[in-house]
């Protein structure tokens, strides 16, 4: 289970939540994904975000898969998962930070959701958007749920 924070591209006639709902009208559970066919302005941004990620954070491991592009974190403060489609993307933080390590992974996720990339981030789990929004409510809640598993089910 991972903290999940969502990036689209908003067409200029919509709002974020429109081109979610778009998203999700046309999603079939049940059909093969597309395979990622990025133009080359998505190509260049996806070098961009690793050059970018690269350079102020550290390493990177990077795949290219049949439908996604995708690079983890090597080292602190800790695993953070982009997965890059062109139009959409994602940000996956495992639930395993808490306190300062929870506000520096946060830091980094939503730092690196939307710089670059020319995509809109919202973090759904507590409701706010990324460029705007306040890491450290984020991290608040990414701190919460390690404590109520150690509390709940040790």
């Amino acid at each position: 289970m991972t903290y999940d924070i969502m990036l689209v591209r908003i067409p200029a006639d919509s709002t974020l939540h429109e081109a979610v709902d778009r998203l999700d009208a046309v999603f079939d559970p049940d059909a093969d994904l597309p395979l990622l066919r990025l133009t080359d302005a998505q190509r260049a941004a996806w070098d961009r975000i690793l050059d970018r990620v690269s350079g102020e954070i550290g390493a990177v491991e990077s795949a290219e898969y049949l439908y996604s592009l995708t690079f983890e974190t090597v080292g602190p403060p800790g695993r953070v998962q982009f997965d890059y489609c062109g139009d959409t993307a994602g940000v996956e933080v495992a639930y395993r930070h808490s306190g300062a390590g929870a506000s520096a992974v946060m830091e980094l996720a939503y730092r690196i959701a939307e710089e670059e990339s020319g995509l809109t981030g919202y973090d759904f789990e507590v409701d706010q958007p990324v460029r705007t929004g306040d890491p450290a409510r984020a991290a608040a809640r990414l701190s919460a749920v390690p404590g109520w598993a150690r509390h709940h089910l040790s």
